[in-house]
């Protein structure tokens, strides 16, 4: 009886140094979220703008950018999967990666060839173990993601985009993405970035009711597209990787104090264990103690006899 006890103690000093392990990564995950919200928040501004203008530009004009004119035949297509270098973070990069394979499988019903670019290490190695072709990845940046990162993310895919298929290039730009909508809920999401429907753009950036205003272009409306459109899909990437950042941190903080309140459930029930085998312990030395009095007692009074 003794050894059990001796084992109930080991595990609660055991789950008792994760529990104290999980409530600082929650912690610290709850520090982060904050921290990405802000950042989710001051992008906004720029990035709302941003839209404003490539929609001016696009509907002001008669140009047929290439970055604004879909294909007639869409051949081949990009797909962007964000998702995070560590883990602990429940079902963040199992969504966002069932929803990329969901898309993935989409469009090649549709007869498209997709080409794949990954940004974090639980992605990479999903794709990896599954000796899937990457056409780029990036680690090292998804828990504090910066614009430059952005832009680094987003060269090889607007280079992409304006080539022609022939030589390499694709038809469209979709990116898959966790949005985070508040601390309790994120959603992984999928959506086409390029070519840009002028209409739904402007529905996004332009309030109702207000009109934008007639630009002339110097030196054109096509050198404004190329100099705005670049801006326009690294404000979108960043976004995004803000948007990702935030929903991993609250998924591991939700993860985290889902461990920490099952830990402490763990050590309430391994200590009543404890208890009940340390009580156990004691009746039975008292039982062995009370026996042998008993047969002391009768042996002496045998021998009184």
């Amino acid at each position: 009886m003794g050894a059990q006890l001796r084992v109930y103690k080991r595990r609660i000093r055991s789950v008792t140094a994760t529990k104290k392990i999980t409530k600082a990564m929650e912690m610290i995950a709850a520090s982060r979220v904050v921290k990405a919200q802000r950042k989710v928040a001051a992008s906004t501004p720029y990035a709302r703008e941003l839209t404003r203008a490539v929609t001016a530009v696009g509907t002001g004009s008669n140009t047929k950018h290439p970055l604004t004119t879909q294909a007639e035949t869409v051949t081949r297509s990009a797909v962007l999967l964000l998702t995070s270098d560590r883990g602990l973070a429940g079902a963040f990069n199992s969504n966002a990666i069932k929803k990329a394979e969901q898309l993935t499988e989409r469009l090649e019903r549709e007869g498209q060839e997709v080409v794949t670019y990954i940004v974090g290490r639980r992605g990479i190695a999903h794709y990896n173990f599954r000796e899937r072709k990457i056409a780029e990845s990036w680690t090292g940046f998804t828990d504090e993601p910066t614009y430059a990162d952005a832009k680094k993310v987003a060269a090889p895919l607007i280079e992409a985009i304006e080539k022609e298929t022939a030589e390499g290039g694709v038809d469209e730009l979709h990116i898959v993405f966790t949005e985070f909508v508040s601390m309790m809920t994120q959603t992984a999401l999928d959506d086409r970035l390029l070519p840009l429907s002028l209409e739904e753009v402007a529905k996004e950036a332009t309030p109702k009711g207000e009109i934008l205003p007639l630009y002339d272009f110097e030196p054109s409306a096509e050198d404004v597209l190329d100099a705005l459109l670049p801006r326009y899909v690294e404000s979108r990437i960043y976004n995004a990787l803000l948007q990702s950042a935030a929903s991993k941190h609250a998924a591991t903080r939700r993860a985290m104090k889902s461990a920490t309140d099952n830990a402490g459930e763990l050590i309430e029930t391994l200590s009543r264990l404890a208890n009940a085998a340390r009580q156990a312990e004691i009746t039975q030395e008292i039982s062995e103690i009370v026996g042998g009095a008993s047969a002391l007692a009768d042996a002496t009074a045998g021998s009184d006899r």
